[in-house]
């Protein structure tokens, strides 16, 4: 059956809700779809809803417009496929609690937003179980955003509970009525004083936006309603300025005026496209997310930026396959500008990819730098294979995992954004690709070196009948600074050892500092070939391969070998308040703290570099979020071997 959408006077639009974990994101996105007619409420109210750890669209109407609502994980380790939904948003809704501790969770999602001037609203939800004021909770938002935040409701409280509220610019109260509209209540009269605090401090943000607001106040006269509608229009729809609303999702409070605003406030896909710079008549499609299903193979949801979209049309050389509405699987006739679709068998096409027919620009958030890995395999070695097209579905449904094979160890790796996104994905692996897979803390890929050098003569010599074996050779081996790598020369004179045989010694070395007496490849070493004898029928390539591979493996355990371990040059991020901590986490672990500055462009954060063993960076994520509120992270690169210490070090011993 054949959704058809009636057309309305507004284009398509979406909104994104994002936020911390445990906000009520899901439960707010829930009831809006109710409000506007679709029962989408999967779970009991009041009851326990299980984290989202990916994103879920669903299509709807509200009086009468056609909208798109994404809802997304709020754990940080899904906080790029937040960023990824976003980049389909007209306008994000940032969903928050009523808690000032936990106001700083939100930091990061409107840095993001504020880059890429996304036009977003704030909701504080669960105000039924709000105890402080609204003004501290702004006050402890604003510091992360660098737009002014903006009260457009003020609560009515009655004793220690929330009971509605009052709307700043129509100066009207309302009472909340579970599962209903609210009622218009008069405003009660020991609510006035913070009324006009409130409804004074909007008026003043939204004229230092408007010269003709400004002048009006400046003259003690009094914008009209209409006025001050139309000023939040354009303030919000341009990224000037965040309104912020309330609601209690789980009991359908707020829900229906959050609709009103977002049907007044949030640009249109037209608008969109000029925040972009997307100017185009063609047809322009994005992928935003991929998935692939059991049965109904790849799937992919499009935001059609521009044009008209149906099954069968080509673009980038690829055919559009069914057409369906997110949320209820209704197949779409065609999509429009504005309109999010799923759409079948673009196999070839990839998440951020944009299907045009000439090329244009538009901008998809660069997946984070992993924190988190693990050594992963097939619990049966028969599932090799699957797991191979399992990891490669992985990784193309989740742009933030990332899969390599670590040639030095064997291992293959999966990493991604911490604990609870690898745990997500091995989950997915077992229950949707049918593969059971084990995974460990990787292994180090550490190296060896010797203190000492030594000077040794070896002779190999085997008779087998026919023609024998005969090598003889006189070496060096000499440590060579930190970083040397290793080299190789000879000294060789009158033809103690004929020339074509010397490249077999220098591969014998080689093939001897592969695995040393430790266990790990040899690095640092100087080898010199000085002297040496041949026969002339015995000697041979492989005779000399094999003369110095003995020699050299013998020779490296009297030469005071050691383990090296990989050290890494760290810059950790977190916020000012936290450096301390995060200094004592990076001494903790055997770190070295090269210095702290501000975080370029994040007023608040701090950036710590330091010199780290690799082998204590394994799970130093999950103490560094514990330590920061779950917002501090850090990028890393291999900068050195140093002598190794603690755990490797006991080990080679």
């Amino acid at each position: 059956m054949v959704d058809d959408v009636v057309a309305t006077a507004s284009r398509p639009r979406t909104a994104v809700l994002v936020g911390p974990q445990m906000v009520g994101k899901t439960a707010l996105f829930e009831a809006l779809l109710e409000a506007a007619g679709t029962s989408a409420r999967k779970h009991r109210k009041g009851g326990e809803r299980p984290a989202t750890h990916s994103m879920t669209a669903a299509a709807c109407t509200f009086l009468g417009e056609a909208w798109t609502l994404i809802d997304t994980p709020g754990a940080i380790d899904f906080s790029y496929e937040a960023q990824a939904a976003l980049a389909a948003a007209d306008l994000a809704i940032v969903v928050v609690e009523p808690v000032l501790e936990r106001a700083s969770g939100a930091a990061g999602l409107l840095k993001f937003l504020d880059d890429r001037a996304i036009p977003h609203m704030i909701v504080v939800n669960r105000m039924d179980q709000a105890a402080i004021h609204m003004r501290d909770l702004i006050a402890a938002l604003q510091p992360w955003s660098s737009r002014k935040l903006v009260l457009r409701q003020v609560p009515i409280r009655e004793g220690d509970q929330v009971k509605g509220y009052v709307d700043l610019v129509s100066e009207r109260a309302y009472r909340w009525r579970t599962g209903q509209a609210s009622d218009q209540i008069a405003l009660p009269d020991w609510m006035r004083p913070r009324e006009e605090e409130a409804r004074s401090a909007l008026v003043e943000a939204l004229a230092d936006l408007d010269d003709a607001l400004l002048e009006k106040l400046l003259e003690e006269d009094t914008p009209s309603q209409a006025e001050l509608y139309a000023a939040l229009k354009a303030d919000v729809r341009s990224d000037s300025l965040v309104p912020v609303l309330l609601t209690a999702a789980e009991l359908d409070h707020g829900v229906r005026r959050l609709w009103k605003a977002l049907r007044h406030d949030t640009p249109d896909a037209k608008d969109t496209c000029e925040r972009l710079s997307l100017d185009s008549d063609q047809v322009v499609l994005q992928v935003i997310k991929t998935n692939h299903q059991a049965h109904g193979g790849k799937q992919s949801l499009v935001r059609v930026w521009s044009g008209v979209a149906r099954e069968g049309l080509v673009l980038n050389g690829q055919r559009i396959g069914t057409l369906t509405r997110p949320g209820s699987g209704a197949k779409v006739a065609e999509a429009r500008a504005g309109d999010v679709v799923i759409a079948a068998r673009l196999d070839q096409v990839m998440t951020g990819q944009v299907l045009v027919a000439e090329p244009v620009g538009i901008d998809f958030p660069v997946a984070p730098a992993p924190v988190y890995t693990l050594a992963i395999g097939a619990e049966n070695r028969a599932d090799d294979v699957k797991l191979s097209t399992a990891l490669r579905k992985l990784v193309e449904e989740d742009l933030s995992l990332s899969v390599q094979h670590a040639e030095e160890t064997g291992d293959t790796l999966l990493s991604g954004q911490g604990e609870l996104h690898l745990k997500h994905a091995l989950e997915v692996m077992r229950s949707a690709f049918g593969v059971a897979v084990a995974s460990r803390t990787p292994r180090v890929a550490g190296k060896e070196t010797i203190r000492k050098g030594k000077t040794l003569h070896h002779r190999h010599k085997r008779q087998t009948g026919g023609h024998g074996q005969f090598a003889d050779i006189h070496l060096e081996i000499h440590p060579l600074p930190r970083g040397s790598g290793f080299r190789f020369s000879d000294r060789i004179v009158g033809g103690a050892v004929p020339k074509q045989y010397i490249p077999a010694v220098e591969e014998g070395v080689r093939e001897a500092l592969v695995k040393g007496p430790m266990g790990y490849p040899v690095v640092d070493v100087e080898v010199v070939l000085t002297d040496g004898q041949y026969h002339a029928v015995d000697s041979s390539d492989m005779a000399f391969r094999t003369c110095a591979r003995s020699a050299v493996q013998d020779a490296l355990a009297e030469c005071e070998p050691l383990v090296l371990e990989p050290i890494h040059k760290v810059i950790i991020t977190a916020p000012s308040e936290d450096t301390p901590k995060v200094q004592r986490l990076v001494s903790g672990r055997r770190g070295q703290i090269l210095g702290f500055d501000a975080r370029p462009g994040w007023a608040g954060w701090d950036q710590v570099e330091a010199l780290m063993p690799e082998a204590e960076m394994a799970d130093m994520i999950i103490d560094l979020r514990s330590l920061t509120q779950g917002l501090g992270s850090f990028t890393h690169v291999m900068d050195h071997l140093a002598e190794a210490r603690g755990k490797m070090a006991a080990k080679a011993a």
